[in-house]
């Protein structure tokens, strides 16, 4: 493809137009605002249908407010039906750069919750109403679900558009073509998040811009360097120099500048960037040095007048390891009493369909390389690890893992079970017994871990867990590279709100098994 022109230097540069917000952002923020009010709408019915406003009701009289005790009422309502969704908007859960993307969204729709239920206890204790929060705390409690739920599924809508090329934001890149086409290949392997590469400015090794700014200069410099137009390895346009970014967005389309190498742009020429897209709608991204962190341990922090990214320790010890714990034994024992049908119907299965032992029992390296045996409903037939020598040659899977499609070992009802991975589910008692974690990397064997590298390593920071990122992003259709990078992201990133994402987004996982043989 040929090289967009660059104007000479002593031409007038003209800033980029500004830009309007992507067509979708507006339509998609009215329907979440349009789910959040069915959702407290929702929550109102329930209260009603299950008579909890009758405990609630005699208590909002005169206390609140003057006159009929229905017309309180349906003042406490309609605040709660405006209150929930302006809660939300002050809580930041609108904003287009949480939508559809990250944990924030969610974590936001939380801290609105108990900002709204809060306020109902201050309202309370000024008015003398002391039954007011829990009325508002069931209606509450009820609509944050809803909304929780109601915002998940346009989110996986948003994301199968954008599977499907729409709904995307247009990137204008700045960064060496290594850098560019390593930013490249991963947005592509997650095209959910939206965000496609139309044209990249690089910089020219061994040619520094002609004063005139010439297109022929590029070429030059390319042909000379054994360069081509295009990013290697991409489809991805080469379009002039770093410092052409205000230059060229118009060009190009993009309503995006990510710059993906600190390397390439001067910090001066990037302060000169940020400023010349004020007001234009163009959106900065810069892509940190330090990969495999993210959320809540980055922060800016200005130091003697200089922003410096501050990155915080991962949170593996301390009062946040406790909190996982009980969460973790809290939430196994539950899971076992509600599962318990579930396990007997299972252990059954096993014991009648295959014979033999229903549960299997196998030595796994846990947090700081600690062993610990494993249990499983069984679901290959009695003496299968006797015979693994001989399908070494069948592995279909790289790296340090041994993983067979369809491995002959495997009894019905074994592959039955999984499917939907309910082979995995007495690994609660693993739990309880704390040698385990509802949420974590894959528990690993220890022929596994004598082959780890350094990187791999960290995984055995945490404990293993039953579910966990490789589970929802694949399981065993992951090559080993990205089981490593999906299970060191939680390591490096963990927080509660990542746990319950990734415990809700394993249902479906699981219904769908992918990956799972």
């Amino acid at each position: 493809m040929a090289v967009v022109p660059m104007p000479a230097e002593d031409e007038q540069v003209a800033g980029p137009t500004r830009r309007a917000r992507p067509t979708w952002e507006r339509p998609y923020a009215w329907l979440l605002l349009g789910v959040d009010v069915v959702a407290v709408g929702a929550g109102l019915l329930l209260v009603i249908a299950f008579g909890v406003r009758s405990i609630t009701g005699p208590v909002l009289t005169t206390a609140v407010f003057d006159g009929g005790e229905t017309f309180q009422r349906s003042l406490v309502d309609l605040a709660l039906v405006l209150g929930w969704p302006l809660a939300l908007a002050l809580s930041r859960a609108y904003e287009p750069r949480v939508l559809g993307l990250g944990s924030d969204e969610y974590r936001f729709v939380g801290v609105a919750a108990l900002r709204l239920v809060a306020f109902a206890a201050l309202t309370a204790f000024v008015f003398s109403a002391p039954l007011l929060p829990s009325y508002v705390l069931t209606v509450v409690a009820t609509a944050l679900v809803l909304s929780l739920i109601g915002r998940y599924v346009a989110r996986k809508q948003l994301h199968r558009r954008r599977s499907l090329g729409r709904y995307r934001r247009r990137v204008l890149a700045i960064g060496s073509a290594a850098h560019v086409a390593r930013l490249a290949g991963h947005l592509e392997q997650v095209p959910f998040v939206g965000y496609e590469i139309v044209a990249a400015l690089c910089p020219i090794a061994g040619h520094p811009r002609d004063s005139a700014g010439t297109a022929s200069a590029i070429t030059d410099s390319l042909a000379g360097t054994n360069s081509t137009t295009n990013v290697p390895g991409t489809s991805i346009e080469i379009v002039g120099q770093p410092d052409e970014a205000l230059r060229l967005v118009d060009t190009v389309g993009a309503d995006t500048i990510a710059l993906a190498d600190s390397d390439t742009i001067e910090p001066a020429a990037l302060r000169h960037l940020a400023w010349g897209l004020e007001g234009t709608g163009i959106d900065l991204l810069v892509a940190p040095a330090l990969t495999e962190v993210a959320g809540p341990r980055i922060s800016v922090r200005p130091v003697g007048g200089l922003p410096l990214m501050h990155v915080e320790e991962p949170q593996l010890s301390g009062g946040a390891r406790f909190a996982k714990g009980v969460f973790d034994r809290v939430g196994a024992l539950l899971l076992l009493v509600m599962l318990s049908p579930v396990l007997l119907a299972c252990a059954l299965a096993v014991r009648l369909r295959s014979g033999g032992p229903v549960f299997f029992t196998q030595p796994r390296v846990g947090r700081d390389g600690h062993e610990f045996r494993v249990v499983k409903f069984r679901t290959m037939v009695v003496g299968a690890e006797a015979g693994l020598a001989d399908l070494r040659h069948l592995n279909d899977h790289d790296g340090v893992l041994f993983k067979i499609r369809d491995d002959p070992r495997v009894t019905a009802i074994g592959a039955a079970l999984r499917r939907r991975s309910l082979d995995e589910l007495p690994q609660l008692f693993n739990v309880l017994a704390g040698s385990m974690s509802l949420v974590g990397p894959r528990p690993p064997l220890p022929s596994e871990v004598s082959r780890y590298g350094e990187d791999a390593r960290r995984r055995l920071l945490v404990k293993p867990g039953i579910t966990g990122l490789w589970q929802v992003s694949g399981r065993a259709d992951l090559s080993w590279e990205e089981s490593v990078r999906v299970d060191l992201d939680y390591v490096e990133n963990w927080s509660p709100a990542l746990d319950l994402q990734i415990l809700w987004r394993t249902i479906p996982a699981v219904l769908r098994g992918e990956g799972a043989y």
